[in-house]
């Protein structure tokens, strides 16, 4: 067992540095695989987009796993799950009250502020010809917009930093082994999250805004739409997966382009092709590489019978990256065509906030070139120490 297990071992710094040998590996060896923990990993697009459609793998089933994480929601200040980790109605129900919010249309209409805020970070840096694309630019453009869109007072968002990257950081933890300072951290930080919230609530139902928190507020006084625990949970969630994914998208992204200077150059000689090229740098090396689900039935996939209640990791990162679905898939061609990806996920649980990490992405890549000419790396970029969300800690660059 101990061979076989190497075959999917996330928590390996060579694999954080370049998980796609590993995947292709096990997709070619064992592409429906059993850990010697007991759970699943699927590494074929059409296994993953499977489990990501198919009501037989959902969330129910994932409270213990959670707990054993984050501790019992009665521990945790009535804070409940999020509707990340809900199954129908529940999840139908709380989507629908910030899906809204996140429409294409509105999010187009939010173009020329994201504009204005990429160019006010880039002013910033531009006379020093250097800079940390993350810290400079990946980082403080998504969280400015999702704290403006949920209300966050702009003063606070340095203080909740740290606790975002901590619950991101112990997504890992969910149903794998773990560092016990990493499960510590995660429940603190969520805790921590969830008080912060809680003490917007007051001053915002006196003085309600036109951002989510008052829209989530009014969900909840309705009294049959959402409770508090969820309002919080809510909140939560749109803050972290709203700028810890599109972190990820813009570092990764800079610095594929960077490692393919024909990319890069075709992409300076043709602007308009950031729209299929953002897709690309989704597919190439995704912000996301996996999720989960719990069988509710008896399941078998490609001969192998999996018991009803069983864990399943869809591997998103190797599904972008099938051979059967994306010819010559270890290359980067920014002009791709029929590309199918699934970094945003797929089925009920498709990522809410695609449309505004696809417009983030698409702004800030295109300005980041265009403002900085001869854009190089200095140093050996560093990735975090993350199987579940693949970004960098850091990205120098001078230009």
């Amino acid at each position: 067992m101990a061979a076989s297990e190497e075959l999917f071992n996330p928590f390996r710094p060579e694999f954080h540095a370049d998980p796609y040998p590993f995947y292709h590996r096990l997709r070619s060896v064992e592409p429906v695989h059993q850990t010697s923990m007991g759970f699943w990993v699927l590494t074929r697009y059409d296994d993953v987009v499977m489990v990501l459609r198919d009501p037989r793998f959902g969330r129910d089933g994932f409270e213990h796993l959670l707990a054993a994480v984050y501790g019992d929601d009665r521990e945790s200040g009535r804070l409940s799950r999020s509707m990340l980790f809900r199954d129908p109605p529940d999840h139908t129900r709380l989507r629908a009250l910030v899906s809204k919010a996140f429409t294409p249309r509105v999010i187009e209409s939010m173009r020329a502020h994201i504009r204005e805020i990429v160019d006010r970070l880039l002013d910033r840096v531009q006379d020093s010809h250097g800079m940390d694309v993350i810290a400079d630019l990946a980082y403080p453009l998504p969280v400015t917009v999702i704290c403006e869109m949920l209300g966050v007072p702009a003063g606070d968002q340095g203080a909740i930093r740290q606790w975002s990257s901590d619950v991101a950081r112990s997504l890992d933890a969910i149903g794998m082994p773990s560092d016990a300072e990493i499960v510590t951290r995660g429940r603190a930080a969520r805790r921590e999250l969830a008080d912060y919230f809680r003490r917007l609530l007051p001053e915002r139902r006196r003085h309600p805004q036109d951002d989510l928190l008052s829209l989530l507020i009014a969900a909840e006084e309705a009294g049959d739409k959402l409770s508090e625990g969820e309002l919080l949970a809510t909140c939560i969630l749109l803050f972290i997966a709203g700028h810890e994914t599109t972190v990820n998208l813009i570092g990764n992204g800079t610095l594929a382009l960077l490692r393919h200077p024909d990319q890069l150059g075709r992409l300076r000689e043709d602007p308009a092709l950031i729209h299929s090229a953002v897709e690309e740098l989704l597919r190439y090396d995704s912000p996301v590489q996996r999720t989960a689900r719990i069988t509710n039935t008896d399941v078998e996939v490609d001969g192998r019978a999996i018991a009803k209640g069983s864990m399943v990791v869809a591997a998103i990162g190797a599904a972008n990256r099938d051979p059967a679905h994306f010819p010559e898939p270890d290359r980067l061609d920014i002009a791709r065509r029929d590309n199918r990806h699934v970094a945003f996920g797929f089925g009920i649980h498709f990522c809410l906030g695609a449309p505004l990490a696809r417009v983030e992405g698409q702004i800030a890549l295109g300005t980041l070139l265009r403002r900085m000419p001869g854009m190089a790396v200095t140093g050996t970029p560093a990735w975090r120490a993350s199987s579940t969300l693949r970004g960098l800690t850091a990205l120098p660059v001078t230009f």
